[in-house]
Formats: C-alpha cells, sequence, structure tokens
C-alpha cells in the first residue's frame, strides 16, 4: 500500500494486510509456544500430556503459515527500509530477518523429528488439536529402537538449541525495531500494522 508522505521526506509503504495478518499470527503463536514450553513442568501430571499435544500443533501450525509467508513474500516485494537506515543497519536487518525464517522453519521441524524419534509414539498418535491426525516421519519412526533412542536425544537437544537462537533473535529483532521506533524516530511499528501515521522524518 503506497501512502504518500510530506513534502521533503520520502515516500514509505506499509507491509501488506497478508503478511501482517501472517506476521502477527505467528508471533503469537511461537509467544503462546514459549509460554507452555515455560509451564508444562509446574503443570500437574494429568495436564502434561494435553500440553505437550498443543505444543506440537502449534508448532506444526507455525511451519504452515510460515510456508505461506514465504510464498507470500516472494510474490509480494516487501516495502523498502527508510533511506535514512545506515548500511550496517540495512545489514544487520537483512541478516536478522534470514535467520529468523531458517529459525521458525528449522523449530518445527527439528520437533516433528523429535517427536518422530519418541520411542513410545504408538501410544500417542499426534492430532492437531485433537481434530485432524497428523503422520510421523516414517524414515525416522521405522528404525530400530537403539538408533531411535539416540535420533530422539539428538533432535531434542537441536530443537531445544534453535529455540535458544530465536529467543536470542527475537530479542535482537524486538531492540531494533524500539531503537528505529522510539530513538530514531522512525515509524517502524507502523509499517507492520494498517493504522497510524506513516511519515519519516525529511531526507538532507
Amino acid at each position: 500500500m503506497e501512502l504518500k508522505a510530506a513534502p521533503g521526506a520520502e515516500p514509505l509503504r506499509r507491509y501488506s494486510r497478508t503478511a501482517m495478518i501472517l506476521h502477527w499470527i505467528i508471533a503469537v503463536l511461537i509467544l503462546a509456544n514459549i509460554i507452555l514450553v515455560y509451564i508444562v513442568d509446574h503443570l500437574p501430571d494429568d495436564y502434561v500430556r494435553p500440553v505437550i499435544d498443543t505444543h506440537k500443533s502449534i508448532g506444526i501450525t507455525v511451519l504452515g503459515l510460515a510456508i505461506l509467508r514465504l510464498l507470500w513474500r516472494y510474490a509480494h516485494r516487501p516495502p523498502p527500509l527508510p533511506a535514512s537506515y545506515r548500511p550496517w543497519e540495512r545489514i544487520s536487518a537483512s541478516a536478522v530477518h534470514i535467520v529468523l525464517y531458517v529459525l521458525i522453519f528449522a523449530i518445527p521441524i527439528s520437533g516433528w523429528m523429535h517427536d518422530s524419534a519418541f520411542k513410545d509414539a504408538a501410544l500417542y498418535p499426534m492430532r492437531l488439536f485433537g481434530l485432524v491426525s497428523w503422520p510421523r516421519i516414517s524414515l525416522i519412526a521405522n528404525v530400530e529402537p537403539q538408533t531411535k533412542e539416540f535420533l530422539h536425544n539428538l533432535f531434542g537437544a537441536a530443537h531445544r538449541w534453535l529455540g535458544y537462537g530465536l529467543f536470542g533473535l527475537f530479542a535482537l529483532h524486538v531492540i531494533g525495531a524500539m531503537k528505529h521506533q522510539f530513538w530514531d524516530r522512525e515509524p517502524e511499528l507502523q509499517r507492520m500494522v494498517p493504522w497510524g501515521a506513516l511519515t519519516t522524518k525529511e531526507t538532507k
């Protein structure tokens, strides 16, 4: 959506409405999964399995939405960064976004692989939000038990450390957005929401 800036200021655009919706849904779902991971060890035993199943369902949902988000981004060029951004800020922003995309894919995939190597998987079939059956990865699920145990631990560790990486990059993403919004006085947040004035400081 092209918006006119004040005279002497550079023109800016918001992300498309579809990109906004996908961005915020994915962000909320990731935050929900982080909360579930944090609270699961503090819940009564009867609640643990439903929470774990919900965590898996959200992860697969994020994976599907991330695929849609990537396809949409490929077909719809995102709005350019303001001209006032320094070269290192542009490079940093691009690098963080690329790694975030990688992690948003890698985390649910590694979780799916971890669950597929669960030795008691047959006793706990995967159903997305209790409604839709979801398969395990047969190449992993059908290996011999000793190898399966090794893979379960390996994929579990990968899933956990990728999650830590996501926490760190998410913090950088938020800090960067806040820095541009409140320190540099650039309309950073307005580019990803459908309301608010979208003007930038004058270029010299």
